[in-house]
């Protein structure tokens, strides 16, 4: 088993990473919970797939399992379904001592997480991610959230989970779209600030794409490693460390916004192609080489993700796009800051961007698709 501590001040935990470990989910999490029920979260596809050997899991150590099953999706992440996991919670008559379990992907963690921050003012939580999106990322630094009508992940609260378990079995029941959504994250770690991954994500990025157990476990765990390291200097995002895990949800929440934050465009696929965008701004403000941006389009698009605004299909401009971030949580005395990049693997934070370039930036983008 790899294990990885998440070296929060007054709050560490530990990631653990192994394949089977969901099978094995009640005698990991024995020691965090005090009552022989334990409450569950999950959605109706992690259901269909986990939730007999998960309940099977704790009542070999002798928990019972209480489920709450929630429609899969973005739209899950809302204020109708914060309410109804918090009344739940509630009638389940939940402890601020208790530990709840969110079993599922990024949506699942989010919301769960949240739930349990605001519950009784705060119980704990424990994360089973079982999507690569949210192995790699979501479930670890305790961020979490819902999305409103003005933009994702508007509310919510930092909370760290207390203890996080990842089984790589997992990605197997996801479908392929889901797995190369969540590996735009992988790529990610790359980017910001380690060179040598990314070219590790070019040569072995298809292995693990074609489910190559070798390949995923390497990548959950030396992403955990990097978002460990990452978040335990910059717990709350203060000094600006933490923003680099935002590389591309700037102009990819822009793009989620757009499309509705729908199946039209995944998470991961939005990040995907806000990485790319992130990097071709670059280069138009002559920040990194033109063919650096192009080398990570081209490892974006050979994962099949998309790597251009050509490949959705849009009816707005420059502008629009632009107005979206405008909402962006880290907007800051009226500015936006932007996560950009010198190469791969030296992204920094941008302070000086004019939205006004970035709207004429992304129209010249939206025209390349009839190139």
């Amino acid at each position: 088993m790899a294990v990885i501590e998440v070296a929060i001040a007054g709050a560490p935990y530990e990631v653990r990473i192994e394949t089977g470990l969901l099978a094995r989910a009640g005698e990991e999490c024995r020691p965090f919970l005090r009552k022989d029920r334990v409450a569950i979260v999950t959605d109706e596809q992690v259901a269909a797939a986990w939730r007999e050997p998960v309940t099977a899991a704790f009542a070999r150590t002798g928990i019972a399992s209480d489920w709450l099953v929630l429609a899969a999706g973005e739209a899950t992440k809302s204020w109708a379904q914060l309410a109804r996991v918090v009344d739940w919670l509630l009638e389940r008559e939940v402890e601020r001592g208790d530990k709840i379990v969110a079993l599922g992907g990024g949506v699942i963690g989010d919301l769960t997480g949240f739930a349990a921050a605001i519950v009784k003012r705060g119980c704990g939580f424990i994360q089973l991610p079982t999507t690569l999106l949210a192995q790699v990322d979501s479930s670890v630094g305790g961020k979490t959230a819902i999305n409103t009508a003005a933009g994702k992940n508007l509310v919510g609260a930092f909370h760290q989970p207390a203890l996080v378990l990842i089984d790589p079995l997992a990605l197997d029941t996801l479908p392929p779209r889901q797995v190369r959504a969540g590996y735009a994250e992988v790529i990610k770690y790359g980017l910001i600030d380690d060179p040598a991954f990314f070219a590790w994500c070019e040569a072995n990025g298809s292995a693990l794409l074609a489910g190559d157990a070798t390949a995923r476990k390497t990548a959950i765990a030396h992403s955990v490693a990097a978002k460990a390291r990452i978040v335990a200097a910059d717990e709350r995002e203060t000094t600006g460390t933490r923003a680099l895990l935002n590389l591309g949800h700037t102009f990819g929440h822009a793009l989620e916004a757009e499309t509705g934050f729908s199946d039209a465009l995944l998470h991961g696929e939005a990040v995907a192609l806000g990485m790319v965008l992130a990097a071709r701004f670059s280069a138009t403000r002559s920040l990194m080489p033109g063919q650096d941006a192009e080398r990570i389009a081209a490892h974006v698009a050979a994962s099949g993700l998309p790597a251009s605004l050509g490949s959705l299909t849009l009816r707005c401009n420059g502008q629009r796009l632009a107005d979206h971030m405008l909402h962006d949580k880290k907007m800051d005395a009226g500015t936006l800051p932007f996560l950009l990049l010198r190469g791969i693997g030296q992204t920094f934070l941008a302070r000086d961007v004019d939205m006004r370039d970035v709207a004429a930036f992304l129209d010249a983008e939206l025209r390349r698709r009839s190139a």
